[in-house]
């Protein structure tokens, strides 16, 4: 009798492999057709500032610019001119090209050049001696800071914190520096005559009207003592007194045979022409203006 045969199970080996990798294909076909997931964008690097670029200001110094545009007539074209004008080298961290110094170096011969002018035509039977006392007095640093006064310059300015809190927006170099850097600024936006319409805005009735004698105290008190045969008058500082960034000077003037007589202003200069014209009062000397 003979035996059933056994079943091949190598023979049967290969289906059971062939049927385990279809179902592995079938497995895997599914995660092959998912769509591979995006990549997170890459952030765009930020636009680079154009070189000499300015800080913009912040909101209460945007006003007072605006309105300081308002108050002189003149509404910048290029903003950055202004914002130039105004910007104290404190606030650039040393950059000389983003503060007002190179306008105030071209603001200083523009402001010369049209009063100059100003002064030519206004007074056509002055001498060359009186025009130039004239201008002298109308580009000195303290009238300019006067104009810089008038038209409320110093809430504009962009100050370093250090030297905002030693008053910067109060002291006659920075406001007189600025203003001759704001009229540097319209004459390279808007031309020659708009820089001469700002001017005699501003410097017109101070022209016509000169807020002190042309020939100063101390001009006039040393002619008066040469004419009497006495020394050259001198001048010694008595007492500085008041915070350093805003000094208050007293000043005596002497002469031989004079009792000494004392003159205080915020400046030293102011301090000697107050004494000058002190001692000029006690004498009976009063100082003219030249006359156009």
């Amino acid at each position: 009798m003979r035996r059933a045969a056994k079943p091949d199970a190598t023979a049967d080996a290969p289906k059971a492999a062939t049927q385990d990798n279809d179902r592995a294909v079938v497995a895997a076909a599914p995660a092959a057709n998912k769509p591979a997931a995006k990549k997170p964008a890459a952030a765009k690097p930020a636009a680079a500032k154009p070189a000499g670029a300015v800080k913009p200001p912040n909101r209460k110094r945007a006003a007072a610019a605006s309105a300081l545009e308002k108050t002189i007539g003149y509404k910048f074209k290029d903003k950055d001119q202004l914002g130039r004008a105004l910007t104290h080298i404190s606030a650039t961290g040393g950059n000389r090209n983003n503060c007002y110094q190179r306008l105030e170096f071209l603001g200083d011969h523009v402001l010369g050049l049209i009063i100059s002018d100003m002064l030519f035509r206004a007074f056509p039977k002055g001498d060359e001696g009186e025009l130039s006392r004239r201008l002298a007095d109308l580009v000195r640093r303290e009238a300019c800071a006067d104009v810089a006064r008038a038209i409320n310059i110093g809430e504009a300015l962009r100050l370093g914190s250090s030297e905002n809190n030693a008053g910067g927006r109060t002291r006659v170099a920075i406001l007189a520096d600025v203003c001759e850097a704001l009229v540097g600024a319209v004459f390279v936006d808007g031309g020659y005559d708009a820089a001469v319409k700002l001017v005699e805005r501003l410097w017109g009735e101070r022209m016509r009207t000169p807020v002190r004698p042309l020939r100063d105290p101390k001009t006039i008190l040393q002619e008066w003592a040469q004419a009497r045969g006495l020394p050259t008058p001198t001048y010694r500082e008595v007492a500085r007194t008041g915070p350093q960034h805003n000094p208050v000077f007293r000043v005596a003037v002497v002469l031989p045979g004079k009792e000494a007589v004392e003159g205080v202003d915020r400046s030293k200069r102011g301090a000697e022409q107050a004494a000058a014209a002190a001692l000029l009062e006690r004498e009976g000397v009063k100082a003219a203006r030249a006359d156009g």
